[in-house]
């Protein structure tokens, strides 16, 4: 898949909190974008005020399973409670796509680094082998997300994934929405990333922030 190719992407939960931003980067990048969610309505007053903001009508919100369906990539950007059961929802409507899972199961009350597995390989193992799951922006503060949309983001994103060339394709619609990203191993390395973000947790509570994130050094993006 190439990025000309990429015409839907599908932002399962995005209602929530990084959903949003990541519409609007992606959205205002020309990428078409479709908000998901448990319930329609909300999902479409989303998308509504998107649009608003950016001056465009491109961005539709549609209930999940939906969403899913018309989506070349769908990312998810669910609550770690909703996992498991958003994943059962969509099984069988995402075979064949790569699935974004943006998870980290990590309680903000008291951010500890979760036990593996990892919640993309959780997925994974759900979703069976048919769709291509890779794990990413899980470390993106979402408030930096929805701020100064015509400016680039200055954020690292890792790419974890057993499938390579999906990692890729992630890689690319990071760097769409004007991100660097890094490929950093196979989808069990996932775990690591929802330690990263207990971390940033509670660096931002210490703080008193909500925008701290990390930064790779000594490596080329991409």
């Amino acid at each position: 898949m190439s990025e000309k190719m990429i015409l839907t992407l599908a932002i399962i939960g995005g209602t929530g909190k990084l959903g949003p931003g990541l519409a609007a980067r992606w959205a205002g990048a020309g990428y078409r974008v479709v908000i998901g969610s448990r319930k329609a309505e909300k999902a479409q007053r989303i998308a509504s005020e998107l649009n608003e903001k950016l001056g465009i009508e491109t961005i539709v919100g549609l209930e999940n399973a939906e969403a899913a369906s018309l989506a070349d990539i769908c990312i998810l950007t669910v609550k770690a409670s909703a996992h498991e059961a958003i994943v059962d929802q969509l099984k069988g409507v995402l075979d064949g796509k790569i699935v974004v899972d943006s998870t980290a199961r990590v309680d903000f009350k008291d951010p500890q680094p979760p036990a593996p597995p990892a919640a993309a390989r959780l997925a994974q193992e759900q979703f069976g082998s048919e769709a291509r799951v890779v794990a990413a922006f899980q470390t993106v503060p979402a408030h930096r997300l929805s701020e100064d949309l015509d400016q680039p983001l200055d954020l690292d994103v890792l790419v974890c994934s057993d499938d390579l060339e999906a990692a890729q394709e992630v890689i690319k619609l990071a760097e769409g929405a004007e991100m660097n990203a890094f490929y950093a191993g196979g989808l069990d390395n996932a775990i690591t990333l929802e330690g990263i973000s207990a971390l940033l947790i509670n660096l931002n509570k210490h703080h008193d922030v909500k925008t701290a994130t990390f930064k790779v050094s000594g490596l080329n993006a991409g």
